[in-house]
Formats: C-alpha cells, structure tokens, sequence
C-alpha cells in the first residue's frame, strides 16, 4: 500500500484524483459526480480563496498502480481563528471498502495535521461554508440533492473504525408537490407584515441579483454568527458561492425579507439540475451544457437550500413570513416534490419549523470528529 499526497502542478496525479470516484460509483444509479471544472478550481491553489487564509493536502492510497482511496485534509485557519480552535478538516473522502486503504489515509491526515499542531480532525467537511456537508448515514435509496453527498452505506464504519465519533448530524427533508403551507402559518405572515412593515424582494433577472449579492453575504454572516461550525464568509468566498448560485438560479425563486430597506431574511430555493449533471458524466463541454439547457426547462425537483433571519428578527413571525413565500414559490412553480437541504440538528428552531410546516425527512449526514494530539 502506497499512500501520496498528490503534486498539484501535475495534471495527471490530479484528475488520478478528481476522477477515482467516477470508476467507484460507476454501478451506481444515484449518485451524481461532482462538476469536473468544480473540482479543478478546488485543486488550485492560485485560483480558490481558501488558500488565500488556509492550506490543504491532498492524498491517494493505491496498491500496484490501482487506486483505492482518497481524502483532503485541511488546516482551515479562518475556522480555527474564530473558534479559538486547533481543528483540521478532512474532505472528498472516497475509498473502496478496504479497512486497511482507509487507515492509511487517515494515519496520514494525523500525521499532517499534527505537525501543524492541530489536535483534532473533523470532517466530512467543506472548503468554504457554502459547501455541504457530512457522510450520509440514511436515505441512501434517494437521489442526493444537487451539490450534497452521496456514498456507499459502508462507509460510516470504515470512519468509526479509525477512531471517529460523531459530532453532529445534517437533516435533510421532503415536501410533495401539491404542498400546501398550515394555515396558521399563512395568518401570522400576513398579520406581521401588516404591523411590522415586513415584505418580500424579488429579482427580475439575474443582473439585479448580482447587485445584491454583498448585502445577502451581511445578513448571512450576521444571521448564522452563532451556529456551528460557523466561520464569516469573505467577499472572495461569496463570489465563488454567488457565482455557482447564479449559474443554477432562477432569479424569481430567490426572496429576501425586508423591514422597510433592511435585509432581516433570505430563501434560496434552485431548480435541481442532478439528473443533467448524471447524464453529462460532471462535463460542461462539449455537449453537457445542452442537457443543463434541458433540465432547466423539465427538471420536476427543486432544491430549498439557503433559509436565514436575522437574530433580532427571529421568534416575532419573519419566519412565517419566509415560509408562506416559500410555499407561494412552490405553487407557482410546476414540481413533483423540493429538497430541505442539511439542517443541522442542534438548530432547534429550524428544525422545529421544519416539522411544523410538514418537512419529511428522508437524509441524514454525518459529521465525525476524532482527537489527534
């Protein structure tokens, strides 16, 4: 067994490891790849922005030139500044169902991690907030919400048996198509927008969402300061988050709450593009693109994935307000069911919400953490 951290400047050890989990889920139908330009722009060092604060390494264990397993391991100095932590994150963990190909993984992401004076390891995480999050555990006969992670059901044991322990949980839920928002919901939205001057933004095209994009990354930072795993957004974060948004949005499907000309609220919700992502095997070019064209026009799924408030705004019904527009998005839209994308669970109140408005959930992703020191 052979285990090497790639050499980013080398073309073949990367796409080596942006391509093994193409030939591990080849017999899969749910999974859906990873666009490949999306994977290069994380393997390159002068072009994403977390490597403007942080660094990373990338590793591959294969034996006799066949490769097994792969994994990212991070040292995430913004994270690790604001949370006055000494955590490394592991990521793109894929590894065929071998406990000796794992192992060596992570007893090379310990051993990186600890000369860099880290002392624990957590993960499935991502490089910049944004990116989903964990290992799925439950829902594996579902296909995954676009962006979210998909992985053989044998890979939460491979973790555990190198020491991890879970951190948290990811919900994430279900809504029909013919949904139709508890009334009581709809009265106390339209009750708090008569007497709190509360009301919704929309966006004729994408032009005018672009221009409201740093306001959106304030009220983001500010709305989710205090949950975890939390680390502030930086404006070359947001353009990256901005710009693949933007590439997937329909502008009308993207609301802000307002109180008078102050953003208090945001709800994202995409046409879930999964299937042309399948069916163009991750490549925009020469012909992916048609079927992207395609599935804007046919796909029947949507993705919520992006819901906040304000925190002086939460608990007097801008939720409700969030939810009824929400669910007038849903019926103007024709649609055989929506995606709630990874809700962690010790954000009581969403989840609380969520089963109040009649969220299924039907995924679950993990996240591990495991000393190192």
């Amino acid at each position: 067994m052979n285990v090497k951290a790639i050499n980013l400047l080398k073309r073949r050890e990367v796409n080596q490891f942006i391509r093994f989990p193409f030939d591990l889920y080849s017999d899969s139908q749910i999974w859906v790849p990873p666009l490949i330009s999306d994977m290069h722009f994380i393997l390159n060092p002068k072009r994403h922005p977390f490597y403007t604060h942080s660094e990373a390494v990338f590793i591959i264990a294969e034996d006799k030139g066949r490769v097994l397993g792969r994994l990212a391991v991070l040292n995430p100095r913004k994270h690790n500044v604001h949370h006055n932590e000494r955590s490394a994150f592991f990521s793109l963990f894929e590894c065929v169902n071998d406990g000796s190909a794992t192992s060596s993984l992570f007893e090379y992401a310990v051993t990186w991690a600890r000369e860099r004076g880290l002392e624990r390891l957590v993960g499935p995480l991502g490089f910049i907030p944004g990116d989903a999050k964990g290992l799925l555990i439950e829902g594996f006969q579902y296909r995954p919400a676009m962006g979210v992670p998909y992985n053989y059901d044998y890979y939460d044991r491979l973790i555990l048996e190198n020491g991890f322990r879970k951190l948290t949980d990811y919900y994430s839920g279900y809504l029909p198509g013919n949904y139709e928002l508890p009334d009581r919901f709809l009265h106390i939205a339209r009750k708090v927008k008569e007497t709190r001057n509360f009301h919704i933004k929309s966006f004729r095209d994408k032009a005018e969402l672009r221009s409201w994009v740093y306001r959106i990354q304030r009220v983001y930072n500010a709305a989710f300061e205090n949950t975890f795993l939390y680390a502030p957004l930086t404006q070359a974060e947001t353009k990256v988050i901005a710009d693949r948004f933007l590439s997937i949005s329909i502008p009308r499907m993207i609301k802000l709450v307002m109180k008078g000309d102050e953003v208090i609220g945001f709800l994202f919700a995409f046409i879930d593009i999964s299937a042309a992502i399948q069916k163009s095997h991750g490549k925009l070019f020469p012909f992916g693109w048609l079927h992207f064209k395609q599935d804007f026009k046919k796909s029947r799924c949507i993705n919520i994935n992006g819901v906040g408030l304000l925190p002086g705004h939460r608990g007097v019904g801008a939720n409700a307000v969030l939810y009824s527009e929400m669910a007038e998005t849903l019926r103007n839209i024709s649609f055989d069911h929506a995606d709630i994308v990874q809700i962690e669970e010790g954000n009581v109140r969403s989840q609380g919400d969520m089963r109040a408005i009649g969220v299924e959930w039907r995924k679950k992703h993990r996240v591990y953490h495991r000393d190192v020191a």
